[in-house]
């Protein structure tokens, strides 16, 4: 589906990232892969994806939330001449599990710092280098969360945030042709997801017709139909893929 394309795609090191790379490599897209923290063992492992699936995939390190260490990490993809067809905002953090009421605007501030204003700054960087061939896909990663508002407020709150985001960026971009869509996840098996009470996953897999968590690479290939020429006619949008949950 992505043959020929260069993706970007950050919190690329684990979890649906990590699918999303792999993903997107077998499908023929060449990945500048984004995570925090240096790590050679994963920097291994994006070099045998590149073997296997005869595409290019580069590590590049940034502090999203950090206005230099974008710059750097955007300056790094650019110094590589290559285009940008496809950007997926994955990044994101949950913070922790608490009532409203005991959730401070400290933490408030620093989840939404993460989930909503690195990917608004992210895009802005990405679409401005996609603009150039007035052709490109962005995927945001937003979650079941920002659209019934069951989990904790900030990060319910933040990824309701990405939700309306991807609605107007999806308006002022069609005229440069960028697609914008959104993905909201459900119940994923996932680190982050691992450190939720046994009540609260139990709670959510009680409402899910197929009865179990999606696996990470469920979430990465609709990801890579909605970053695809396949879905053209689509942009604007957030899909739910979450099992059916009820």
């Amino acid at each position: 589906m992505l043959a020929g394309k260069n993706a970007l795609i950050t919190g690329a090191a684990r979890g649906i990232g990590a699918a999303m790379t792999e993903g997107f490599a077998r499908e023929g897209a060449n990945v500048w892969a984004f995570a925090r923290t240096p790590n050679a063992d994963w920097e291994r492992s994006l070099e045998a994806l590149a073997v296997k699936y005869g595409v290019w995939v580069r590590p590049v390190y940034a502090e999203l939330t950090d206005p230099a260490q974008r710059k750097r990490a955007f300056a790094q993809v650019m110094a590589d001449r290559q285009p940008l067809h496809i950007l997926v905002n994955n990044a994101g953090a949950m913070g922790e599990d608490r009532m409203f009421q005991m959730t401070s605007e400290e933490d408030m501030r620093r989840i939404f710092d993460v989930n909503f204003f690195a990917m608004v700054e992210v895009s802005r960087l990405a679409t401005r280098l996609m603009a150039r061939n007035r052709a490109g896909a962005v995927v945001n990663v937003a979650s079941i969360a920002g659209l019934d508002g069951d989990s904790r407020l900030d990060y319910s709150a933040s990824k309701a945030a990405v939700i309306a985001a991807t609605k107007k960026m999806a308006r002022e971009l069609v005229s440069v042709g960028i697609r914008v869509n959104a993905l909201a996840p459900g119940l994923t098996d996932t680190d982050l997801v691992r450190d939720l009470s046994d009540k609260v996953k139990q709670a959510q897999l009680d409402r899910i017709l197929l009865h179990r968590m999606a696996r990470p690479e469920e979430i990465a290939n609709v990801a890579a139909f909605l970053a695809s020429d396949l879905a053209s006619y689509v942009t604007g949008q957030v899909w739910r893929v979450d099992g059916g949950m009820l």
